[in-house]
C-alpha cells in the first residue's frame, strides 16, 4: 500500500481521502480547518500539521482546493509541496482551477523535476463519498497511468484528456453544461407546473425523453421527486452557489481567452449572482428554481 498525502479536506477532499483510507493506504491529510481534519481522522485519515509532514516519504500527493490562487500557494509557496516533497514523489491536483494556474503548476513542477498532473472530478459530494467519481486526467501519459492506479478506489471512471492542462479544460467545458442544464431544467419544472402538470408525472416523460440530463435525474429542483435532490431539504448544499459561480466563472474567462461566446452561460452566471447578493452563496445552486417561480424575490 502507498504513504498518500492529502492536502484539502474539504466536503469532496474529506471524503475522497477516507476511501483512499478504506483501500488501506497511509493516508496523510492536512487542512487549515480543524474540524475538517477532525472529519477525516475519523474516518481512518491521519491528521499532520504541516504540508512538509504530509509529503514527508509521500509517494504521491492529492490536492484539493477551492481555487487557483489556494492551489498555487499550496505548490509554490515557501513552505509548499515542491519545497518539501521528494522529486521521485507524483503530484496530484484534483482541483478545479483556472487554465493559466493549472499551466503554472505543470511548468512549475516540470522546472522542479517533478511529475505532476491535473485531476478535477465530477460527480459531488455524493460521489466523492460512495467512491463513484469521474476523474479527467491530463498530463504526461506515463504519469497518468500512475496516477489512475492511485485513483482507482475513488472513482467510477478515469478518464485520459490529453496533455497539460486538459483536465481542467474538460472539468470546465463539463460544469459549464452542467450548469445551463440546472437552469433548463429549473425553467421547465416552473412551466409544467403552471400548466397543470402533476410534478412526477413530468419528470417521468422528461427522464426518458429529449430533456433529460444529469441535473434533472440528481438536482432536480422540487421537492418530492429524486431523493438525491438538496430541494427535498431546503436547499441545504450537496454544491453551493457560491461554486457553482466560481466554475461557470472558470469557463466564461477560458471563453473571453480563446474568443468563445457564451451567451447562455453568462446569463446563467448572472441568476447565480442574483442569488450569492441576496446572500445565498451557502446554499444549493439548485435554489437557482427560486428566481424561476418567484418565490425567493417575494421572500426577499
Amino acid at each position: 500500500m502507498a504513504v498518500i498525502a492529502w492536502i484539502g479536506l474539504g466536503n469532496m477532499g474529506g471524503s475522497m481521502s477516507a476511501n483512499l483510507a478504506k483501500a488501506g493506504h497511509d493516508v496523510r491529510g492536512f487542512d487549515l480547518n480543524p474540524e475538517a481534519v477532525a472529519a477525516a481522522e475519523a474516518a481512518g485519515v491521519k491528521p499532520v500539521a504541516s504540508i512538509a509532514a504530509a509529503v514527508d516519504g509521500a509517494d504521491v500527493v492529492f490536492t484539493m482546493l477551492p481555487k487557483g490562487e489556494h492551489a498555487r500557494a499550496v505548490y509554490l509557496g515557501e513552505d509548499g509541496v515542491l519545497a518539501h516533497a521528494d522529486t521521485r514523489t507524483l503530484l496530484v491536483d484534483s482541483s478545479t482551477i483556472d487554465i493559466a494556474s493549472a499551466q503554472a503548476l505543470h511548468d512549475a513542477a516540470a522546472a522542479a523535476g517533478f511529475r505532476f498532473v491535473d485531476a478535477p472530478v465530477s460527480g459531488g459530494m455524493s460521489g466523492a463519498k460512495a467512491g463513484t467519481l469521474t476523474f479527467m486526467i491530463g498530463g504526461e501519459a506515463g504519469a497518468v497511468a500512475d496516477a489512475t492506479e492511485y485513483i482507482r478506489p475513488m472513482a467510477a471512471n478515469i478518464i485520459p484528456t490529453g496533455g497539460a492542462t486538459t483536465g481542467q479544460a474538460a472539468k470546465i467545458c463539463n460544469n459549464l453544461m452542467l450548469f445551463i442544464n440546472l437552469a433548463s431544467t429549473a425553467e421547465g419544472a416552473v412551466l409544467a407546473d403552471r400548466l397543470g402538470l402533476d410534478k412526477q408525472v413530468f419528470w417521468d416523460i422528461a427522464s426518458v425523453s429529449s430533456g433529460d440530463s444529469w441535473a434533472l435525474r440528481t438536482w432536480y429542483p422540487v421537492a418530492g421527486v429524486v431523493p438525491t435532490a438538496a430541494s427535498n431539504n431546503d436547499f441545504a448544499p450537496t454544491f453551493t452557489t457560491e461554486l457553482a459561480n466560481k466554475d461557470i466563472g472558470l469557463a466564461i474567462s477560458a471563453a473571453r481567452d480563446t474568443g468563445t461566446p457564451l451567451e447562455i452561460g453568462e446569463h446563467v452566471q448572472t441568476l447565480f449572482q442574483r442569488l450569492i447578493d441576496s446572500g445565498q452563496s451557502g446554499k444549493d445552486c439548485s435554489m437557482i428554481i427560486k428566481l424561476v417561480d418567484g418565490s425567493f424575490e417575494s421572500s426577499n
